[in-house]
């Protein structure tokens, strides 16, 4: 028992340690990164350094766009990937296992394919350097609707089904009575696998926003950019940046516990 817990905790500050290091880096002076021994405490410049990063970029701004963003396709590939792994799983349709071979598909696809094309509709729809050309096209994906599935058709027993049918519940009554409640483990397991690919996504923000109107990632790569990078700089605004990462860790890993203890469904 004791290997054990020596164990995860070694595992534990090996993983916490760069991120902490950063937030040491972060509070000092370039000069620290050439200091031999590394300094391992924290400085006291780290507000002084985050005051820079916000009067170098639109830092805030870039924090408010990817939060919008990331939180809106959370809820809407959450959503639209239970309500369709609830109809490929329980639902009886003409064409749903090739319709869900076809959707498993676009996985194999890479996505940088679909950039030139998906430019081009962003203009004609007058969406470039906005939010809308974020949000619209990621509102719901293969991997989310492929996971619900599977989740779905162990998860959710017919018998339960087939008595809110016979008390008088709709297709669309059931999704929102039985099936919602049963999916919430693996709908907070999703929302926080989308959130973190929402939040660190970096080519498609770089493509189709303008430098006025950034997100988190590109707002640091202008940080990164330059003749001479300025280390201290770009640590300062990423410790910002993984700030909320660590509180949608901390939110949904409550609601993951809690949606098991209520969603669960005994034989």
């Amino acid at each position: 028992m004791r290997l054990r817990y020596l164990t995860l905790t070694g595992v534990a500050f090996f993983s916490a340690f760069p991120l902490y290091y950063s937030v040491v880096v972060a509070s000092r002076h370039n000069s620290a990164l050439a200091e031999v021994p590394p300094p391992l405490l924290p400085g006291g410049n780290f507000f002084a350094n985050v005051a820079r990063v916000f009067d170098t970029v639109p830092f805030g701004l870039a924090l408010l766009n990817s939060i919008i963003v990331a939180g809106s396709i959370s809820l809407a590939v959450m959503f639209f990937s239970t309500l369709a792994g609830f109809a490929f799983a329980k639902l009886r349709f003409r064409g749903k296992n090739a319709m869900l071979v076809i959707t498993v598909a676009t996985m194999m696809v890479p996505a940088q394919l679909g950039i030139i094309p998906l430019y081009m509709l962003m203009i004609k729809l007058e969406w470039t350097g906005t939010n809308y050309a974020l949000i619209v096209p990621a509102l719901v994906n293969a991997f989310g609707v492929f996971f619900m599935t599977q989740y779905l058709s162990r998860a959710l027993p017919n018998e339960l089904l087939e008595a809110g049918r016979v008390d008088g519940c709709t297709t669309w009554g059931l999704f929102w009575h039985v099936v919602l409640p049963a999916a919430r483990p693996a709908a907070a397991v999703l929302g926080m696998l989308t959130f973190m690919s929402a939040w660190n996504d970096y080519f498609w923000p770089l493509v189709v926003l303008t430098p006025d109107n950034p997100t988190v990632q590109v707002a640091l790569s202008t940080l990164a950019s330059g003749y001479v990078n300025d280390y201290v700089l770009g640590l300062a605004g990423t410790a910002i940046g993984t700030l909320p990462l660590v509180l949608v860790f901390a939110l949904f890993g409550k609601q993951i516990i809690g949606g098991i203890m209520q969603g669960a469904v005994k034989g």
